[in-house]
């Protein structure tokens, strides 16, 4: 038979991994029965995936919740607990975000804001409901982010501080007798303190100069400080050339939180780099917010502490007092001498001494920075958290700091998708997560800006799909609003929307969306996706090393990010402190075996710092005992000039050298010069992926291992949302790698919570291949496990199947007679006999909820319209419907004749949002939203059948007309069912497999 069907004619015969097919492992067979499929009995989730049917509530995904500050109700708190608990979610980060209201003093921070007991209430509330709902309640660790309390002033020690410069140019030669330079940035509003920290003298060099720096002569470098008497220098330039005059001034940066006021006094953020800041925080928690109500319920509903990214805005450079100190302890050479090339003026460097060296310092300069964050904010805050029996959950990124490590010290690391340029953002906090012995990698996901009421669930979907192939399992939608506020308009209270007077971020999700009543499907498909990906500990090929462990860059990993992911391979970052952990160990040729277990290392040049070709020593000694202990390592570059990244100690780069020549020396070390010598280096050290596909892919995967089983999410996505050109559907053999020879391939459907064997694969030794087909964006999970159930090898068949009775079936939409091919070799035929045409269903009821404003804010009336219509078209194309907004009902009817159909796939076409199809009466599992394609088999019965098809819609239509001063700009959406819609039937036949 031809396998070339055309794609555009229907379902296609190679779908054995797309389809969620309804007749699975001990299903009776729907031919074998007289009247067709009537009596087919749908397949019941069970067997070895018996949970995964209903994901429990740790893995189901989560919601930001919006609150207006402390002015909520408990009782309308209790309520959305109810809504957010009977959607099938998990639970809900409280957050006080107001970003819409533009007269901040209708909410009165004094009475209502953030940590007063009107926001305790709510607290307490929100808890104890989320307790009998057997949900949990998130707590941000600060009113909007980043993290600030009230209990301190600006110039506070605990408050965060900024190292602002002064500048005055001397001729060589002239005396400068005055006043030390004022700093060249201003204070914030507020911050009237300042201390002096420093004044130096260096001599401009025009070698060093460059279009964005000032060039300084760095042994030229004069210390100025001592002379320095009730806030005057005297001091006399050298001859010759032009200096600077440099002075540095401690201050608080002033930075408050966003969207404020939230509270009365105003939140000040705190110092992110010392205990001080921390305990600022921990401070007023224990005084303020832990009531004695709410330390109970914390215990018996609350998840985790939450922190924002750190979003630390200042003018000039980011600073602690203790800073000069620290630098010196752990870098072991003093800063003074090169702070004039590390002070910042609106986020830039200004001077330079010469390229490497201001390179290199700024390193050791964020190194400190990095090393403080850990100890003085991250590891206590994580501790504090865990005493009140809560995780810690945060976004470590947002400076030039090492996320990677930071996530390796967090509980719970979470990315975005709005910041996030590419999936190497996850695979950066997944590397750290995973070395450090973590479980789980959350996102702030489906924010877009201008999205606001228009946001579809496909397109959100199609967002994150890719990012859970590249470690991300847990999902923390952005958002869930609280109802109403003073002065909003319909549908209520939104976080984030209007912004600017103009449309905002999306997304408001709740029960003002029509497409909520659908949303159980979509939280049902994210919670089996969490679950499988959360199961036992990530399998990774190979760890790519970063000298620097930036996240929300975009930066990828060169070969492995552009040619080795078409080709199965996956990869996580790395980067030194990580290495260093306790569980950075090799076995059996593996980094980190109780974990990644990666198979190979691969180190490059910094490609944060122009691929400059950099190692520390200790890393570099930590890389020669992996090796020595069997872990395989690939070197790109030259290396024969490496140096260390930051500023050299006497005779530091020779030493590097010497212990890369010994690493070089070993047997499992290759050194190549350009990337496509990548792949040659690999298969020579004898390393191969996990997932291997038959040709370059678009397919992305990502494994765990759990006990003897393994997962597979696969979901055919791309690298970026900005990838072009788009995604196409693939079809192609993939290769899979089972922990256990003897077991045996499933396929879980992520949205019905179906468990079936996969009856079409061949096996040798630990690898399996099978075949996979998906739409962009579509995705499945393959695992595998022990069982007992029959395959095939290949078939001409669209589909293979285990059946009752440890028998075969081929199923197909075209008869016919199909050869299958047994385990050894053996060949049998079974026989599809004559299928009646495809049925296109013409006449249909529309009868349509069109979504309205209400006498309040917060209220939704509903007006009805009853349509017959003798074609699909979308709802602005229908009069009556043109600016409406809501939940459609399409009611079709037909006729399969006395004898019925043996079975038949009910193709839904193009969808606009979301839907789901009941026929008979039986509503049907959940509809995939990017292949609405459902085996309506075991629904259909003998002559006429009732067809119902229920769309739900975004807000978007209705809100142009209804509040046009903000939405009026927006497009009309594409609204309903707009197919084509077809019944097409299939046949099935068993085949003996004995």
């Amino acid at each position: 038979m031809n396998d070339d069907r055309d794609r555009q004619g229907g379902v296609t015969r190679r779908r054995a991994l797309q389809m969620g097919t309804a007749a699975g492992a001990g299903a009776v067979l729907a031919s074998a029965l007289p009247g067709g499929g009537a009596a087919v009995a749908h397949a019941a989730p069970g067997g070895p995936f018996r949970g995964f049917a209903r994901p429990a509530a740790p893995v189901r995904p989560r919601f930001r919740w919006w609150w207006p500050d402390g002015q909520v109700s408990p009782a309308e708190i209790r309520r959305e607990i109810d809504q957010i608990a009977g959607a099938g979610f998990g639970g809900a980060e409280i957050v006080a975000v107001h970003h819409s209201i533009r007269d901040k003093s209708v909410l009165d921070p004094a009475t209502h804001g953030w940590g007063t007991p009107a926001w305790n209430a709510g607290v307490e509330a929100a808890l104890d409901q989320a307790r009998r709902r057997g949900i949990t309640v998130d707590l941000t660790i600060g009113p909007a982010w980043p993290a600030a309390v009230p209990s301190i002033t600006q110039d506070d020690e605990a408050a965060v501080q900024e190292l602002a410069y002064g500048e005055a140019r001397i001729a060589g030669g002239a005396t400068h007798d005055g006043p030390v330079p004022e700093p060249v940035v201003a204070p914030e509003h507020g911050v009237k303190a300042r201390h002096l920290v420093a004044v130096h003298a260096v001599r401009i060099d025009p070698a060093n100069t460059t279009r964005k720096e000032t060039g300084l002569a760095r042994d030229s470098f004069t210390d100025l400080t001592g002379r320095v008497k009730d806030g005057r220098v005297t001091w006399t330039a050298p001859e010759g050339g032009e200096w600077v005059l440099l002075s540095y001034w401690r201050r608080g940066s002033g930075q408050l939180p966003e969207s404020g006021p939230h509270s009365a006094p105003d939140s000040v953020v705190v110092d992110h780099f010392s205990r001080a800041g921390t305990e600022a925080v921990t401070d007023f928690w224990e005084e303020r917010l832990l009531t004695p109500r709410i330390r109970r319920l914390l215990r018996q509903a609350g998840g985790a502490l939450f922190e924002d990214s750190i979003e630390l805005e200042t003018d000039s450079l980011n600073w602690t007092p203790d800073l000069p100190a620290e630098f010196e302890k752990r870098r072991g050479y003093p800063l003074w001498p090169y702070l004039p090339v590390i002070v910042r003026k609106n986020e830039s460097t200004v001077f330079a001494y010469e390229a490497a060296v201001s390179t290199h310092v700024r390193h050791d300069f964020w190194r400190t920075v990095s090393d403080l964050f850990n100890d003085c904010h991250w590891k206590p805050l994580a501790d504090w958290a865990h005493s009140l029996g809560l995780e810690y959950r945060a976004q470590p990124y947002g400076l030039e700091t090492d996320s990677i490590m930071s996530a390796a010290i967090l509980d719970i690391p979470e990315g975005e998708s709005l910041g996030f340029k590419n999936l190497d953002d996850y695979r950066a906090l997944a590397g750290g997560r995973d070395v450090g012995g973590r479980k789980v990698l959350s996102s702030e996901a489906g924010a877009y800006q201008g999205g606001a009421y228009n946001t579809t669930w496909d397109k959100f979907l199609r967002t994150m799909g890719g990012a859970y192939a590249a470690g991300l399992n847990m999902t923390v939608l952005h958002g869930f609003s609280y109802a109403t506020a003073p002065g909003v308009a319909w549908p209520g209270f939104a976080g984030f929307t209007p912004y600017s007077g103009g449309i905002g971020f999306s997304e408001s999700w709740g029960p003002r969306q029509p497409t909520w009543r659908h949303v159980p499907d979509v939280a049902g498909y994210m919670a089996r996706v969490h679950q499988a990906m959360q199961a036992g500990t990530s399998r990774i090929d190979a760890a790519v090393y970063r000298q620097k462990g930036y996240s929300k860059t975009g930066i990828g990993a060169g070969w492995f990010t552009a040619s080795g992911v078409p080709l199965g391979w996956t990869h996580q970052f790395v980067s030194t402190p990580v290495l260093e952990l306790e569980s950075a160990t090799v076995s059996g040729g593996r980094l980190n075996p109780r974990g990644p277990a990666y198979k190979v290392l691969f180190v490059e040049g910094d490609r944060h710092a122009g691929k400059e070709i950099t190692l520390p020593l200790e890393t570099a000694r930590r890389l020669l005992d992996f090796t020595r202990k069997g872990l395989p390592l690939v070197f790109l570059g030259d290396w024969s000039a490496a140096t260390v990244p930051g500023i050299a100690r006497e005779g530091e780069n020779e030493r590097l050298r010497a212990v890369l020549g010994e690493i070089f020396a070993r047997p499992k070390v290759r050194v190549v010069a350009t990337e496509p010598e990548v792949p040659g280096a690999l298969e020579a050290l004898g390393v191969r992926p996990d997932a291997t596909y038959e040709r370059t892919s678009t397919l992305l995967n990502a494994r765990r291992v759990e006990g003897g089983t393994d997962y597979y999410y696969l979901v055919n996505g791309k690298h970026a949302e900005t990838v072009k050109p788009p995604v196409a559907a693939i079809d192609h053999e993939v290769t899979l790698t089972r922990t256990d020879r003897r077991a045996i391939p499933y396929r879980l459907d992520p949205w019905t919570g179906e468990a079936e064997p996969i009856a079409l694969y061949r096996a040798d030794g630990d690898r399996v291949t099978l075949r996979v087909s998906l739409l962009p964006s579509e995705s499945t999970i393959i695992a595998f496990t022990a069982g007992d159930a029959p395959h095939a090898t290949a078939s001409e068949a669209a589909e293979v199947r285990a059946v009752r009775g440890n028998r075969l079936a081929i199923r197909d939409t075209e008869a016919g007679t199909y050869t299958v091919t047994l385990p050894g070799g053996r060949t049998a035929r079974g026989t599809i006999g004559a299928l009646p045409a495809p049925l296109e269903p013409t006449e249909w009821r529309l009868q349509v909820e069109d979504f309205r404003p209400g006498e309040s804010a917060a209220e939704t009336v509903t007006v009805r319209h009853d349509l017959t219509l003798d074609g699909l078209k979308p709802w602005p194309q229908i009069a009556e419907l043109a600016d409406a907004s809501g939940i459609g009902r399409y009611t079709t009817t037909v006729d399969l004749g006395r004898d019925g159909w043996p079975g038949a796939y009910l193709e839904l076409g193009e969808v606009f949002d979301t839907c789901r199809v009941t026929i008979n009466g039986r509503r049907l599992p959940a509809v995939d939203v990017i292949n609405p394609v459902v085996d309506a088999g075991p629904y259909l019965r003998r002559g006429t059948n009732t067809i119902e098809i229920e769309v739900a819609t975004t807000l978007n239509n209705r809100l142009r007309v209804s509040d046009p001063a903000v939405y009026g700009g927006a497009s009309r959406q594409n609204y309903g069912l707009i197919g084509p819609v077809r019944l097409v039937p299939y046949g099935e036949a068993v085949i003996k497999t004995r």
